[in-house]
């Protein structure tokens, strides 16, 4: 069966872009956040978040090379399934590792986490749509 217009054609990948945009956005902008005041990124790990396995000071490192790096793939549509998958991996994490999300006064941020949870998903699921770097990559290897 063909792409059925609109959907397939046009509001189908408009909708992936627009996901993985605002997904990547949020992701970034927190992680530039950590990079401008380093100290403080350190203290956050320290004495608010609970990350498990992982020192505070690695899992500082670790969770703003993810913010920077991973939301730049998702937005450009390049190793697009896994940049989602990695950011929803860490997201849970993140969500796990913040106990103030299960505060009636973090509810609010949970509820975010779990929207943006439910985008990556969808990105993971679907791929990056055809307005992606992905799209023509992919094109290109299955005529090798």
């Amino acid at each position: 069966m063909g792409d059925c217009w609109p959907l397939d054609s046009f509001l189908k990948p408009l909708t992936l872009l627009g996901f993985r945009l605002y997904v990547a956005w949020a992701f970034f902008a927190s992680g530039l956040t950590k990079v401008q005041s380093w100290s403080s990124t350190l203290s956050l790990f320290e004495d608010e978040y609970v990350v498990p396995i992982l020192s505070p000071e690695l899992a500082a490192y670790l969770g703003t090379a993810a913010e920077l790096v991973l939301p730049v793939l998702l937005a450009v549509g390049l190793l697009t399934r896994p940049a989602a998958l990695g950011l929803f991996v860490f997201n849970i994490v993140a969500v796990i590792s913040y106990p103030y999300l299960f505060t009636i006064e973090g509810a609010g941020g949970f509820w975010q986490h779990v929207v943006w949870g439910a985008m990556l998903w969808t990105v993971f699921v679907f791929g990056p749509g055809k307005w992606s770097l992905d799209f023509p990559l992919s094109r290109r290897l299955s005529r090798d």
